[in-house]
């Protein structure tokens, strides 16, 4: 299409917007192709997806005068209500959006900027490693796996974090590089072991949830163990993935959707 020509009929300037329209273009088609796009990072949004989350629960929890507990040690019935994974009221009450929900919401200031920093050293490796649409399949199922963890070892626990998901992506990577193999891909293993300590020592120091930290580490290790890697991988069975992440997409929308609906008829 002459987007040129169209804008400059819309009285605009038709030579920066074709400029624009042909980067959208680009990156569009990079997107269905799974690579990463120009001035785009998904590991980039989750972040700020969890940090609007946190402040949400911040908002919730000063409006019910909780004050500072509500940024340093949230209850467990401001962390349900903010998203939080509790299975009775996803097996009696159908809140099924609970099993991705959690993943976004966080016990606290320290609990989430452990978090976020983990996710913000060892997101981009993966990320440029295997595009954006398989990093969103896998940050979405290992959340999956690690709450399914937490169901068979304390159904009844409430349950909040993204690190199920984290410890997703260091097993994934454990796994993905030490296949690929030579020197690069073992350093990189080793990086990932390394966090796994991290973040398993801070796990026990904290009191977190040791089942959804070994869910999540075992589903993305089983992914990384048969994920086709490399960059020929990238392209086995590239339309089922983007499928995949499409999925992923719209159960983390629709589930926050919902999530956003139980305020209002709370």
């Amino acid at each position: 299409m002459d987007w040129k020509n169209f804008f400059d009929r819309l009285g605009m300037n038709g030579t920066r917007w074709q400029w624009r329209m042909m980067r959208l273009e680009r990156n569009w088609r990079g997107l269905v192709h799974g690579n990463i796009i120009e001035g785009w990072s998904l590991t980039k949004i989750i972040l700020i997806l969890n940090l609007l989350m946190f402040s949400l629960m911040i908002f919730h929890g000063l409006r019910y005068g909780l004050g500072l507990q509500a940024v340093l040690h949230p209850r467990g019935d401001l962390l349900v209500y903010s998203g939080g994974q509790y299975w009775p009221l996803v097996m009696d009450s159908g809140e099924w959006w609970r099993c991705i929900t959690y993943a976004y919401t966080h016990g606290g200031l320290i609990h989430l900027g452990f978090n976020m920093m983990v996710l913000y050293q060892v997101g981009p490796m993966i990320e440029q490693e295997i595009g954006p649409v398989r990093f969103m399949v896998l940050y979405t199922v290992t959340a999956l796996t690690a709450t399914a963890a937490g169901l068979l070892w304390h159904p009844l626990v409430p349950v909040v974090g993204a690190s199920g998901s984290l410890f997703g992506l260091i097993g994934f990577a454990i796994t993905y590089y030490h296949r690929i193999g030579g020197s690069a891909a073992h350093n990189y293993r080793n990086f990932m072991v390394k966090w796994a300590a991290i973040a398993f020592i801070f796990g026990l120091l904290v009191g977190a949830d040791n089942a959804g930290h070994l869910g999540g580490a075992v589903g993305g290790a089983l992914i990384g163990w048969v994920l086709p890697v490399g960059i020929r991988g990238q392209q086995v069975m590239r339309n089922f993935f983007n499928l995949l992440g499409g999925s992923a997409v719209a159960a983390t929308a629709i589930s926050l959707l919902f999530l956003a609906v139980s305020w209002f008829r709370g």
